[in-house]
């Protein structure tokens, strides 16, 4: 193989980064040790370009989850996992260092992808349960992924590259994400994020009332997109007969995620289509009905609901400890439990509910 064709798969990356960069020399991080040799970091490198427009940031690109060297997958079409992560980051005027703690996030990402073997799409989003950047003051606590506004798709000797651009989201615009879908949330707030420049100092584009506004009618007109909902304080305790009296079945839920399922939930249920919470020992499907009953089968506790039981529900799922029942719903009741946020170390930093 000629030293053309060995990085072919990189040099494909540099020429769209000189489309807009021009002959402007990035900083690049390269990885001494291969990941692949027992090394910690899975990317081949990191590029920061300086950009001024629309105001200064740093826009990083990687190198790695595609096939940047010789075509080793069997997949024709894509290369490696199809796509190469960006950011946009808010630089300093004096700044002339990419912070380390984005590129450490950037290598995150990618241990998460190559340990895992799921991969990011345009509309993903990710909780981070606490702030991207350790340690910093801000409230930008999750990721969105979106295509890079500036980089289209590719078609490499390798096969097919999309960019997918990083960005970092507040928990509330991450919630509304969820009861309606990414995209929506990120273009109602991209006049007042442009280019979705990630900045640590910013206060969350809900708190601007033409971007609730254009949210809320959204979630209302529209529905929630979100499916599957990865829920880990979920639990279900099978009713018992007594002698005298019998317990009902209990629904059980963290105060962290009640009431975004409530949104979800509301959406999901006017469109007539199903969620599914998926938990660490159950499934709970919730789907449109005229009557409403609950089924609790083998591998999965199916719930049908009415509209009026619905609203009723999604009115009392709320952030705070509680226990009640829906006369709609007989012999079962919801249970919404505390939730406790731990730092990396295990600590509870605060308690919801």
């Amino acid at each position: 193989m000629n030293e053309e064709m060995m990085s072919a798969g990189w040099d494909a990356i540099d020429q769209e980064m000189r489309k807009i960069y021009g002959e402007q020399e990035p900083k690049h991080y390269g990885t001494l040790i291969s990941y692949a040799l027992g090394g910690q970091d899975p990317l081949d490198g990191i590029s920061a370009y300086k950009a001024d427009e629309p105001y200064p940031h740093w826009h990083f690109v990687t190198y790695g989850f595609t096939e940047l060297y010789e075509k080793e997958s069997e997949n024709e079409e894509e290369s490696g996992f199809g796509f190469e992560l960006t950011f946009r980051l808010a630089r300093g005027d004096e700044e002339e260092e990419p912070p380390a703690w984005a590129l450490n996030l950037l290598q995150n990402m990618a241990r998460y992808v190559f340990n895992t073997g799921n991969v990011f799409q345009a509309g993903d989003h990710l909780d981070a349960n606490g702030p991207i950047c350790l340690g910093a003051d801000t409230q930008l606590t999750a990721l969105a992924f979106v295509t890079d506004p500036q980089l289209p798709e590719i078609d490499t000797p390798h096969g097919r590259v999309q960019f997918l651009q990083m960005v970092g989201i507040t928990g509330d615009e991450l919630d509304a994400m969820m009861a309606w879908n990414t995209r929506g949330v990120l273009q109602s707030g991209l006049p007042y994020m442009p280019s979705y420049i990630t900045d640590l100092e910013r206060d969350s584009l809900l708190r601007n009332s033409t971007v609730s506004d254009a949210v809320q009618k959204g979630m209302e007109q529209e529905g929630s997109n979100t499916a599957y909902l990865f829920v880990s304080q979920l639990g279900w305790e099978s009713g018992k007969k007594g002698f005298l009296k019998k317990t009902p079945s209990t629904l059980k839920l963290g105060a962290k995620q009640a009431e975004v399922i409530g949104k979800i939930l509301r959406g999901r249920m006017r469109k007539g289509e199903s969620l599914s919470l998926l938990g660490p020992d159950v499934r709970v499907v919730f789907e449109a009905g005229e009557k409403p009953e609950c089924n609790p089968e083998e591998d999965v506790i199916r719930f049908v609901l009415d509209d009026a039981t619905t609203i009723a529900l999604t009115k009392q799922l709320l952030p705070k400890e509680s226990s009640f029942e829906m006369p709609s719903l007989k012999g079962i009741a919801i249970n919404i439990v505390k939730t406790n946020i731990t730092d990396s170390e295990g600590n509870v930093v605060k308690v919801i509910g």
